[in-house]
């Protein structure tokens, strides 16, 4: 028979424990930072600080790098890859940049970085230095496009990367705008932003990026107004087609809830 004390301890350890798990968000995402840009504090973080792939959420940081060098917005011919863009298209830059941040389409990320001054290998020197100037400590970058496993960021590395990629009006515009047309040849392509919650009316997303791969998840960065006040959601390593999105609509909620309450 178990003793009346331990009896105790056991109950007053699992109240606990519930009582720590109704104080926070209810996310399934493994990697998860929220973080409040007004008062420049943390409001949730679980596994924030763990280097993890960040496949597609890496054309963030591309186009830092492709803004920061500031290329003429010339014509660029797409060589191959698995892509809605057909081989031999030409695109301009702006066009290429628009559907990596709108649609992720890694031809177009791939596209920008071998066209960047010196080529790829200068262009992913360019990527891990300015990961080093925004203080993105765990961060590695490999390719332009987040197609490798290789490339790593902790949740709150990428949350720095979304607070520098938000002082861009480019980024802002690009990333969030719910479609795109490109024409190729006499015929027109219809591109569609990966990211549900900017076609939400009842979402003010600033800037976001979508990502997925076998070894990352699927992950979704983002900074919007939530009650008048800019928060940075990082999820990373979401599994199912709908967690990411329904990880940020619970954190949402639970934020509204704190400030009900």
């Amino acid at each position: 028979m178990q003793k009346p004390a331990r009896t105790l301890l056991t109950l007053l350890l699992v109240v606990s424990s519930l009582g720590c798990i109704a104080g926070a968000p209810d996310v399934r995402s493994r990697s998860v930072l929220v973080w409040d840009r007004a008062e420049g504090r943390e409001l949730f973080a679980r596994g924030a600080d763990q280097a993890v792939p960040i496949a597609s959420i890496t054309k963030l940081m591309t186009a830092l790098v492709v803004l920061d060098a500031r290329q003429p917005q010339d014509r660029i011919r797409g060589r191959g890859g698995a892509s809605r863009i057909p081989v031999g298209a030409v695109l301009t830059r702006a066009d290429l940049l628009r559907l990596a941040l709108m649609s992720s389409e890694n031809l177009a990320a791939n596209v920008l970085g071998r066209n960047y001054p010196g080529g790829k290998p200068a262009f992913i020197r360019a990527m891990n230095a300015r990961a080093v100037q925004l203080g993105m400590s765990r961060s590695r970058f490999v390719d332009p496009a987040g197609l490798s496993g290789s490339n790593v960021a902790s949740a709150r590395d990428v949350s720095r990367l979304v607070m520098a990629a938000s002082q861009h009006p480019r980024i802002r515009e690009f990333s969030t705008a719910e479609r795109h047309a490109v024409a190729l040849g006499k015929r027109q392509l219809e591109f569609r932003n990966t990211d549900s919650l900017v076609r939400d009316p009842g979402w003010e997303v600033v800037v976001q990026k979508t990502g997925f791969l076998t070894e990352a998840g699927k992950c979704l960065a983002l900074q919007a107004r939530i009650q008048g006040r800019d928060v940075v959601i990082v999820l990373l390593n979401s599994w199912g087609k709908y967690t990411r999105v329904a990880d940020a609509r619970r954190i949402r909620k639970w934020m509204e809830s704190r400030a009900g309450g």
